[in-house]
């Protein structure tokens, strides 16, 4: 199987590739421009003198002789000058040694676009190449005679392959200092992609507290860096709110369980044969498996309503389910007094779960204030909101315990004794039936001044319309 290559590797090959077409573009045009312009630059030395020594060719007469030959050869230095007969034979001649000779019998040429004759000939011997021109002997000269000038490419070739050597040498020093400076740039770019690998390693093996280090957010990089910091800040959150979770639901369930344990054994050591033993020991697994069953029951409300399960959608008219909760609480604390103000208003939500917050709002007061302590119970609307007050006038929460009063299994009391409060999940099962009825709910206190808790939740109107859709399962667990 072939390996894939990595980041670094592509991104360097990437750049290598691009710039190796760029520079070879480069040196393709830069070659072809300088060889035309060396021919065209031959071209035009030749074109100077050729016409010349035809019409000296010609006004003199006649077939010109070698004599005269070597004359005309002697006034263009380093060339060949040639007399073509009509049957296509040239005699060459020169004075300077250029090369070897051109052929003697070229092949016909075509007619350039000006009626004269400019082409190339490879030398009989060598590699030596001519441009040449052809310029036609006119009256007086004999008919089908021609004068050609030939100059050798040597020097055209000689430059072109020194430029082709420059072209080559450079290109290839250009790519590899593209590969080494871009491989000390791509392993500086990539540097915190390696820290953000050696994070999430440690990260893997189980430690949680790091931090990708120099994230910035100039940078993508950095930007991305930041992201997973704000991620693995949570993932750790998260991660110590499970750890609490767990720790403070063993820790709620391991006392009824011992207790259902401790009748379990009392049983066994022979209450059964004696009836108050018996009454005794079924009376208290009973209680406190009502007491785990409560603690479960509520345990699964909140996983459930973590999951985003809709509750159930049905017209619910505060103020009457808020007269119920008050009637409840009077019959249960008839010591305390509670008053009521509530002014018609109806939301759309599960009534058994709202009825559910009232009470534990109502409980939470009858387990931290004393009995005499007054209690309010206000329904109103307000900016196109229900609004549930529930009040008292007892000692209040400090900012602290106010700020943390919504978290699961957290009680005010330090000693986390049943006598001042239960499991520490009323409140939260508030904040989390408010939130799925797309609510808030919020605290006032101070100590000494009572504490007010206050939930806000869209009007049956607007309830109604910004209601999601689909069709998940409805929570359904315990009775309220």
């Amino acid at each position: 199987m072939r390996r894939p290559l990595s980041l670094r590797a592509r991104l360097v090959l990437g750049v290598l590739v691009l710039a190796g077409i760029g520079l070879a573009a480069a040196d393709v045009v830069t070659y072809s421009r300088l060889q035309s312009f060396l021919v065209q630059r031959l071209d035009r030395n030749i074109a100077a003198s050729a016409p010349v020594l035809a019409r000296s060719v010609a006004a003199r007469g006649g077939r010109p002789d070698e004599g005269e030959l070597e004359q005309l050869a002697a006034s263009t230095p380093n060339s060949y000058v040639g007399l073509r007969y009509p049957t296509g034979y040239v005699d060459w001649t020169s004075t300077g040694t250029p090369g070897h000779r051109p052929p003697p019998k070229p092949r016909q040429p075509k007619v350039s676009t000006n009626g004269q004759h400019v082409f190339e000939l490879q030398a009989v011997q060598g590699s030596t190449r001519y441009r040449v021109r052809m310029e036609p002997l006119h009256f007086p000269a004999p008919p089908d005679y021609a004068l050609l000038v030939a100059a050798p490419l040597s020097d055209v070739t000689a430059t072109l392959n020194r430029l082709l050597l420059i072209e080559l040498l450079v290109t290839g020093g250009v790519l590899v200092a593209i590969a080494v400076l871009g491989l000390w740039l791509v392993r500086l770019g990539l540097r915190p992609l390696e820290g953000m690998a050696r994070t999430a390693d440690a990260i893997a093996a189980g430690d949680l507290s790091q931090r990708v280090d120099r994230a910035e957010e100039q940078t993508e990089v950095g930007r991305l860096g930041l992201a997973l910091n704000a991620m693995l800040s949570r993932i750790e959150e998260s991660d110590q709110r499970l750890r609490r979770f767990v720790a403070d639901a063993s820790h709620e369930l391991r006392t009824p369980l011992a207790a259902v344990r401790a009748y379990a054994e009392l049983f066994e050591r022979g209450a059964h044969r004696r009836p108050e033993d018996l009454e005794r020991a079924l009376h208290g697994i009973s209680r406190e498996s009502r007491r785990m069953s409560s603690l479960v029951e509520d345990l699964l409300l909140l996983a459930r309503l973590d999951e985003g399960r809709r509750l159930e959608e049905e017209p619910v008219r505060l103020d009457e389910l808020a007269g119920e909760a008050v009637e409840t609480a009077r019959a249960v604390d008839p010591e305390r007094p509670i008053d009521l103000a509530a002014e018609p208003v109806a939301v759309l939500g599960d009534r058994v779960r709202l009825r559910q917050v009232l009470d534990n709002l109502l409980g939470n007061i009858r387990s931290h204030t004393p009995p005499e302590t007054p209690a309010h119970v206000r329904v109103a609307s307000s900016n196109g909101h229900a609004l549930i007050e529930v009040s008292d006038e007892g000692p209040g929460l400090s900012p602290d315990d106010a700020a943390r009063v919504f978290e699961r299994f957290y009680r005010a009391d330090p000693s986390r004794s049943r006598h001042s409060g239960g499991v520490g999940l009323g409140l939260a099962i508030v904040a989390a039936v408010a939130e799925a009825h797309a609510g808030k709910v919020s605290v006032e206190s101070r100590p000494g001044g009572g504490a007010t808790f206050r939930i806000e939740l869209p009007l049956l109107k607007e309830a109604a319309r910004d209601a999601p859709a689909g069709a998940m399962e409805p929570v359904r667990t315990g009775s309220a």
